[in-house]
Order: C-alpha cells, then structure tokens, then sequence
C-alpha cells in the first residue's frame, strides 16, 4: 500500500499487459465515464439551464516502457461541458481535453526502498485526494471542496510542468516537487506568469493498511490577468500562496477510511491575505464482492465568512470486473447565504485495457 501511494505515476508496475520480465513495452488503459446528473444549481445564473444534465468524461493512460529504469507515461482527459461541479455555476456546453501527466520518469528499487525522479507534466504532489481523481477510485462522484478539475480551486487537478523525487525507506516515504507553476494556479509553460513552486511531502506507514501523512506546498500563485489579482496591487512574484496539511488512510477487512485537513494562506499587500480552511473525512464499507456503500463529509471555510460544507453518499455496484455503477446524493450548505443545494447523480464507469505490447 505504502508504494502504490509513492509513485501512482509508474503505470508499466501495475499494467497486466506487461509480463514481469519483459525489458520494454508500450501500454494504453482508459477509463471511461458518463453520468446523469440532477441539481438546481445548473438553473441558477449564469448557466440558466435545464435541472438534469448528461455528460462524459474518459482519462487515457499511456505508457512507454523503455527499459528496467526508464518510461514515459502520461494522463489524458477529456470531458464534455458541463461534467464537474465546478461546470454548474458557468455558461456554456462543449467538450475540453487536458495533458494531466505526461513526464519521463527513472526509477531504482532495493530491498528496503525506492528512488523515482520524474520530469514533465505532473499532478500536484501536495495532499493525497489526488491519488484516486480517477473515477474508477473515487467511491463517490464529486471531490472534496478544496480539489478541483479546473484553475479556481486550492488544489487543482490540472498539471503542472516540473520535476519531481519520490523517495521510501522502510516505512518512510517523502517527496519532493518543483514546478513552474502554483497548484492554485496551474499554467501552462507556453503562458507568461511562470513563478517557481515547491511542494514537499512525508509519509509514514504505522502498519500495514495505516498511513499518515503531511504535506505542503509554497510559492506565488498569481498572475496579474487573474480576476482575484487587486488593481494596483503588488507584484504577483512578491504574494506568495502557504499551504499545509495532514493526512491518513486505514484499511482494514471491508473498511476504508480516508481524511484530510489543510489550510492555505494567499497573501495579498493591498487587502487582508486570504485565509481558507479544508477538511473532509472519507468512509467506503463493501458489503459485497459487487457491492459499497461509502460516504464524505466535508469543509471549505474562507475569510469574509466564504465558504461551505457538503455531505454525500453513494451506493455503488459492479456488474462485472470492467465496470462500476455509482447513485449518489450530495447535500451542500452554504455559509454566507443559507442556502442548501443538492446534486443527485447517476454515473457508469468503464476501464477497458485496448492495448498492451512486450518484448525483449
């Protein structure tokens, strides 16, 4: 468990298309969504829209092993407009792909731990959600509050170009990442405001099944086209952004619990620094080889009393080994408002594996 966590990114470990002994190979996996989804969130403005929506989403997993130590892999998602939460409360309809990962990594594994270095496209190294964005791992349909599929989050699931070391020693693992870009603002490298990032993790695995984690992350995170960035303010290379967080997991016979807590802290000259603080505790219970129940409680506080909580619950179903149905119910609350809103959703996911090549 502790080196699935470690390195999600090294895909050629777990493909089964790869026999253990074969020095290279190309790979290519997917997973494959579509979802009905009710909520008067999508009849508010600025969207005006039908209460019930349908959409779909695919993340395609390429994979070159070159060799024992070296492969290129990559993360590719396409979705049609609206899929996300985030889509409810924008206009329009259409469909968007994004590279989350693509980035050429080496790795060295002894006895007691591992070295990987990647270099590329990456997936944010702080917090540990991250890990299961796919929606074959996500038990339920939405993400915790302060993860999102888009730019406007605290942790967005959008990569982020840099470099990366992930490291284990018996039960200790730590990484460390460097990017060109904030995890609250991810940017492309072919975009101006390019500000250096550092990112640091450390986990510890108390037995086997429990892990602890903290991690954090630190550099500027605007850019002076970003509708948070203040008239007159300073320059976005002096407004540093300072997340820290904890984090743990434990599984044990049918059970999987899961929780974070975070806090970021987005510094402004002109105004009062934003201050937001994040949470969520995450429960999956399979009650049969086909069948879960699971459920999140979560929360998003911000300063100028921004913010929310959301409760969900899912039942989820396997008709086979390729496939997952999940029903949820998600209730959100609203602090500044009152207002209490509900999703409810159907969604069908598919991992199909349409490509997989060895050799010598």
């Amino acid at each position: 468990m502790r080196f699935r966590h470690l390195i999600p990114a090294l895909l050629f470990v777990t493909a089964s298309g790869f026999a253990q002994e074969a020095a290279s190979g190309i790979d290519l996996s997917a997973t494959l969504s579509g979802e009905v989804v009710s909520s008067q969130a999508l009849t508010d403005k600025p969207r005006d829209g039908s209460p019930v929506i349908a959409g779909f989403r695919s993340v395609l997993y390429p994979t070159w092993k070159i060799d024992d130590h070296w492969t290129l892999s990559g993360a590719i998602n396409i979705n049609s407009r609206p899929y996300f939460e985030d889509d409810f409360t924008s206009q329009g309809y259409g469909v968007s792909g994004r590279i989350l990962q693509l980035n050429l990594g080496y790795s060295k594994v002894w006895k007691n731990g591992s070295v990987v270095i990647r270099a590329g496209q990456l997936s944010s190294a702080f917090g540990s959600f991250l890990l299961r964005y796919d929606d074959a791992a996500n038990p339920l349909l939405n993400t915790p509050m302060q993860y999102g599929y888009y730019a406007n989050a605290a942790v967005s699931t959008l990569g982020l170009a840099g470099a990366q070391i992930d490291l284990t020693h018996g039960k200790w693992d730590g990484r460390v990442q460097f990017t060109t870009s904030s995890p609250a603002n991810p940017r492309s490298i072919f975009e101006d405001a390019q500000y250096p990032n550092w990112t640091g993790g450390l986990g510890y695995t108390i037995r086997q099944g429990f892990r602890v984690g903290v991690s954090g992350y630190r550099g500027p995170y605007l850019d002076r086209g970003s509708r948070f960035y203040v008239p007159g303010e300073s320059s976005p290379r002096q407004l540093p952004a300072t997340a820290f967080g904890a984090d743990a997991a434990f599984a044990w016979d049918h059970w999987n619990v899961y929780g974070e807590w975070q806090r970021f802290d987005m510094t402004y000259h002109k105004i009062p620094a934003f201050r937001e603080n994040a949470g969520y505790a995450e429960l999956r219970r399979v009650l049969h080889p086909r069948w879960y129940v699971a459920a999140r409680a979560g929360y998003l506080h911000g300063s100028f009393s921004f913010g929310s909580e959301v409760y969900e619950a899912a039942v989820g179903f396997r008709p086979n080994t390729h496939q997952l149905i999940k029903v949820s119910y998600a209730l959100e609350h609203e602090r500044f408002s009152g207002r209490l809103c509900t999703v409810t959703g159907i969604q069908l996911v598919t991992q199909i594996h349409p490509l997989s090549l060895a050799w010598h």
